[in-house]
């Protein structure tokens, strides 16, 4: 909270040069306003957001001289090292005038503690942008991810739960139509064909950098297999849409990769009703353009299904957005322990449910009675690092405890 007599443009002024003088002399208005929100008390809040418009203007306006000794003859501890600088999250590259942002977890289980990751660090920097933050629900895989009934309402009261309530959500199945649609744009425009090769001849193909004799196929064969897919005239794994691209690209995961595939069952939310599914990269690259995602934070183990999209994104003239990934971070307790094989101990009577305190779930450590505000100070004290690093929940918990003072 301000000091008493402290007055809001000093709060402000205080903040914007600081800013400035720390990112190349141009102060972030965004930035700049979560830091006085953080420090006003709630009766100033409704009139700061033009006032912090206009100061930072006319920080932007001096150079960074002159915005250094102005910072240092009215603060002159400004600039030393604070404990909570270390939890700041570093300001997003690339333009961040309309910051969009999304997590996309499958709904095949509640989040656990590695999720939670990446709803704090996008919903963090939301905040700081003042942005938008979407919660998509990918649940375009029928079979090998199967998604989970309660998981719908579950994943959305875990967001919640930990802090992030302003989020649109948008459930990948619902769209189903509009992936039909770009698939059939796709095919207009000579970027995709239907595959009847067997798998393991295309891989040959694959690895060898031959082009697949379907590749030649004329666009109404094309558009007509593709909708006899959509028909239901073909079985599973008697023809796949791909994309293509370049059969000699330097890395054969890349080489003309599937696009849609026929998966016959029962969708939890669908039901029968469609039986032709996009796979992950298709469904995912077309959602953030069309949501107007701006920025993709994510783990660096998703780096190849970025270089897949961005083949994607150049058939169509999209422009990619920018991406920034973390590390992997290893939890000694619970070392990789997956959805699936949590699903088959409650199943088999290992686990009590999903929120079995033995668990890494975020509804079981709620259970143990871990805050949300640890596991926000968790992620943000780790940050937004590549470096790949071993935790222990013994630092989670001792965060924890400062919360149940």
């Amino acid at each position: 909270m301000a000091k008493k007599g402290c007055k809001m443009k000093d709060i402000i002024l205080k903040h914007a040069l600081r800013n400035a003088v720390l990112h190349g002399g141009k102060a972030n208005v965004n930035a700049v306003l979560n830091k006085v929100l953080g420090e006003l008390e709630k009766k100033d809040i409704a009139q700061v957001g033009k006032q912090v418009k206009k100061v930072v203007e006319e920080v932007n306006r001096m150079s960074v001289k002159e915005q250094r000794e102005k910072l240092l003859e009215m603060w002159p501890n400004a600039l030393e090292k604070k404990v909570e600088d270390k939890k700041a999250l570093k300001p997003l590259p690339g333009d961040t005038s309309h910051v969009v942002l999304r997590i996309a977890p499958n709904p095949n289980a509640p989040l656990h503690l590695g999720a939670s990751r990446g709803v704090v660090i996008n919903g963090e920097y939301a905040k700081l942008y003042n942005g938008k933050f979407i919660l998509r629900l990918d649940d375009t895989d029928p079979s090998i991810k199967k998604p989970l009934p309660e998981a719908y309402e579950w994943i959305p009261e875990d967001v919640r739960w930990l802090g992030y309530n302003d989020f649109e959500l948008v459930i990948a199945s619902d769209r189903m139509e509009i992936y039909y649609e770009y698939a059939e744009k796709l095919i207009d425009i000579g970027g995709a064909y239907t595959c009847t090769c067997p798998r393991e001849r295309f891989a040959e193909y694959k690895r060898k950098g031959i082009e697949c004799p379907c590749r030649k196929k004329e666009k109404e064969q094309v558009i007509k297999e593709w909708k006899d897919m959509l028909a239901g005239k073909y079985k599973e794994g008697e023809i796949v849409l791909r994309v293509k691209t370049d059969m000699k690209h330097k890395n054969p995961g890349l080489r003309d990769w599937v696009a849609f595939r026929i998966k016959k069952g029962e969708h939890p939310r669908q039901g029968n009703k469609y039986i032709v599914w996009p796979m992950l990269d298709f469904q995912s690259a077309i959602d953030d353009h069309l949501l107007g995602i701006s920025h993709i934070i994510r783990g660096k183990d998703l780096m190849h299904s970025t270089f897949k999209q961005k083949l994607l994104y150049e058939k169509f003239g999209w422009t990619y957005p920018t991406t920034l990934y973390w590390g992997r971070v290893k939890i000694h307790e619970f070392g990789k322990v997956s959805s699936s094989e949590i699903r088959k101990g409650i199943e088999e009577g290992k686990y009590s449910g999903w929120d079995d305190p033995r668990l890494p779930t975020l509804r079981a450590l709620r259970k143990r009675g871990i805050k949300a505000e640890a596991i926000r100070e968790f992620w943000l004290d780790i940050g937004l690092s590549e470096r790949d690093i071993s935790a222990s929940m013994q630092i989670l918990e001792a965060i924890n405890r400062k919360y149940n003072k």
